[in-house]
């Protein structure tokens, strides 16, 4: 383990305020779950609506109803279900995260639902194999870290049957699971395997890491001012970019049909 002063984030004049020590933890698959919050205060950022009650699982709404996102560390295996109802475009679907699953990597699906689909096809490998995952086919497709401890894995069992999981694994055992169902939206997969081979360490508080010799740490340094810094930082971004879907969806819902863009050239549009 290495120590060292983090200067990851500007330093804001720092008064009287105690640095606390943290960790950075890599690879990220293996931290533990981490801080629910760097999830649902996202998710509260892009308007989504809190649903939790007092003392029960944390659920919360898409504005439109069509997701429902769910935390419940009260019953057994526990941990995220995400469900989307069926549209005119999209069949229903679900996917699990057991409750140890780090909540980066949560993140990269509950933030992708906030987000526009992209038009390019999606590739769940290809973020895999940029950071040198190996692949191997046997009764399933499967793809697996470099230092072999996390995997995805895909199973055709027949015409739109295609099933994909994923997890990760210390010398202890199995540390969590993720599964989707064949109608989970292929970008919503991508973008859970993009935060997965993501190979930038996560930051856990001491007392909150877990026992294993195959994770590296690194202890920092962090001012709380510093960590509300951080944090607030994606939530601004949030924000920010939900604003600007909106003001997008608004302009275009003002355009007259057939209007044509004007093009600043001696008066006429083009």
């Amino acid at each position: 383990m290495s120590r060292k002063q983090w200067t990851g984030w500007s330093t804001p004049h720092a008064g009287d305020e105690q640095a606390e020590q943290h960790y950075l933890i890599e690879p990220r698959y293996l931290a533990g779950g981490g801080d629910l919050r760097h999830v649902t205060e996202y998710l509260r950022a892009c308007g989504w609506r809190d649903k939790s009650k007092t003392g029960g699982p944390v659920v919360f709404d898409s504005p439109d109803k069509s997701v429902r996102i769910g935390y419940d560390p009260f019953t057994q295996p526990g941990g995220w279900t995400i469900r989307g109802k069926r549209t005119a475009h999209q069949e229903a679907w679900h996917a699990t995260f057991g409750r140890q699953t780090p909540v980066e990597i949560v993140a990269g699906l509950t933030d992708a639902l906030t987000t526009a689909r992209t038009a390019h096809a999606p590739n769940v490998w290809e973020p895999l194999l940029d950071q040198g995952w190996k692949t191997e086919r046997g009764r399933h497709f499967t793809a697996r870290s470099p230092d072999g401890d996390a995997f995805v894995r895909f199973h055709q069992s027949g015409p739109g049957q295609a099933h994909w999981w994923a997890g990760a694994r210390n010398e202890h055992g199995r540390m969590w699971e993720a599964t989707f169902t064949p109608t989970t939206p292929m970008h919503l997969v991508q973008a859970v395997s993009t935060a997965l081979a993501d190979p930038q360490p996560v930051m856990r508080p001491l007392g909150h890491i877990p026992p294993s010799r195959r994770i590296r740490t690194t202890s920092v340094s962090v001012l709380p001012s510093q960590l509300a810094a951080w944090q607030q930082a994606r939530i601004t971004a949030a924000r920010a970019a939900t604003w600007a879907r909106h003001s997008f969806a608004s302009n275009r819902s003002r355009t007259p049909p057939g209007a044509r863009p004007y093009s600043g050239q001696s008066g006429r549009a083009r």
